[in-house]
């Protein structure tokens, strides 16, 4: 993780399981030479059937979130999604 994305995390309130449910059950795009990790219906699914309903619903909110990761694996930068991603 750069120092980049360590700050952005911090700033946007996105806790560290946060991200490592995004690099484990999110969904990837490639956007701009990097990857973007956010997460669909199926990668909720999957979420809810391993965690539970209530520790999921506690959750839910959080998971508006993305990642980009480069090439090299490093996340780059991580955010909060307010609309769709474009193809």
């Amino acid at each position: 993780m750069t120092r980049h994305a360590k700050a952005r995390a911090q700033q946007r309130a996105i806790p560290p399981i946060i991200l490592n449910w995004l690099l484990s059950y999110g969904c990837v795009s490639r956007h701009n030479g990097a990857d973007v990790y956010y997460f669909d219906k199926k990668s909720r699914k999957r979420i809810r059937s391993d965690i539970g309903s209530l520790p999921y619903r506690r959750m839910e909110d959080l998971l508006n979130a993305y990642a980009v990761v480069s090439n090299n694996g490093s996340i780059v930068t991580v955010g909060k999604r307010y609309k769709r991603l474009r193809n």
